[in-house]
């Protein structure tokens, strides 16, 4: 089976994203489905993680109207406001509901690189454990050292490393991030996303450019311990989905047939308990 374990839909119209403005260029406009779906089937993968955009309530009911009327979307990683002072009841109804996988607060956005660490936050985390759900950590390098604090204090959280970490992708890979990759890989509750790369970086970068960040983190994780994703709609302001794909098997050529079935699809499935 093959997993794409991240995409989004939105409908900028909804309101609550805030980041998503006519600045977004070809991003401001509405992303559905029905446009998604054929992607997928045209490369013969099976099922997707549907993953929030904008930290409200209301859109996780919205991406979670769209799942369960439409089999091939596996879950979806959601948002509550793990602040608040009934975070574990919020955590508890959600986890009640059919097709919620994990939560994602957009710790890229906040201002305080440690805020989810901070001791309101802790008993919101603790719930999320309990029920099962995953974090995913949308998060950028330099933020990289709270999240192994994090996984250090929640040992039975799953955490998922979105895209890479967000490095800076240039000609080589700094040390902040090569250090933050290692120290997080010896944590065995956290495993790290394939995904959001091109959008960091240079114009029209493919497999060569990109190896020697993937190589790291291949070594650091291992491949039982990586995601595959596409991270559709913004993957388009760098590429397609089918270049991205493209590039992903170049990258996954040394793979054996074991790694490429579980870096594609397996690992989600483990990871995310589908």
């Amino acid at each position: 089976m093959r997993i794409d374990s991240h995409f989004h839909l939105w409908r900028p119209a909804r309101g609550d994203y805030g980041w998503l403005t006519p600045a977004a260029g070809i991003l401001y406009r509405d992303y559905e489905p029905q446009e998604f779906a054929p992607l997928l089937v045209a490369h013969g993968i099976d099922a997707a993680i549907l993953v929030q955009a904008a930290p409200s309530e209301a859109e996780t009911a919205f991406l979670l109207d769209h799942a369960e009327t439409r089999p091939w979307i596996a879950g979806v990683v959601g948002w509550a406001d793990l602040a608040a002072s009934d975070a574990p009841a919020r955590v508890a109804a959600l986890a009640g509901t059919p097709k919620i996988l994990g939560l994602r607060p957009m710790l890229q956005d906040l201002d305080d690189p440690d805020w989810i660490l901070g001791d309101a936050v802790r008993p919101g985390l603790d719930a999320m454990a309990a029920h099962g759900l995953v974090f995913d950590a949308l998060v950028r390098t330099e933020q990289l050292p709270a999240i192994l604090v994090l996984a250090t204090l929640h040992p039975d959280l799953s955490i998922v490393l979105d895209h890479f970490g967000k490095p800076r992708i240039g000609d080589a890979p700094d040390n902040a991030w090569l250090d933050a990759i290692s120290a997080l890989a010896g944590m065995p509750n956290v495993t790290v996303k394939l995904s959001g790369l091109l959008t960091e970086a240079p114009a029209h970068a493919d497999a060569a450019t990109l190896a020697p960040w993937f190589d790291h983190v291949a070594r650091s994780f291992g491949t039982d311990r990586i995601l595959w994703g596409s991270d559709w709609p913004v993957l388009t302001l760098a590429g397609s989905h089918a270049g991205w794909v493209a590039i992903t098997d170049t990258l996954l050529a040394g793979c054996d047939r074991r790694a490429r079935e579980a870096i594609f699809g397996a690992n989600a499935a483990r990871v995310y308990k589908l």
